[in-house]
């Protein structure tokens, strides 16, 4: 079976200042959930805050994942107005760390 590229994911783990309020983070989960739905050339949205019984987060706490059709749609995304305007107003003042991983997703 050969591989097919699929889509771009672009997956961000956040961990969070220390004392953030528990009604900031859920303005920033819908903050991104809104930037994303509002986003002609993002094809998909998940997220969710870890579970994981293994305790090897390294202290992220949220896991988004923000799918494109190709690598041309997320480099349209990082810069555009709407994603700036999303760190600065939710993420500048409240992020501790962030990890970001891109890929093309394959079958």
């Amino acid at each position: 079976m050969v591989e097919q590229n699929t889509h771009c994911r672009h997956v961000v783990l956040f961990e969070f200042n220390d004392g953030t309020p528990e009604n900031t983070l859920e303005a920033i989960e819908a903050a991104f959930r809104t930037l994303c739905a509002e986003l002609p050339f993002v094809q998909g949205f998940e997220w969710g805050r870890n579970s994981s019984p293994e305790n090897l987060n390294d202290g992220f706490t949220h896991c988004f994942i923000v799918t494109f059709a190709n690598e041309k749609d997320r480099d349209a995304y990082l810069p555009h107005p709407a994603h700036v305007a999303f760190c600065t107003d939710y993420l500048d003042a409240n992020l501790k760390k962030a990890c970001v991983v891109d890929f093309m997703a394959r079958n």
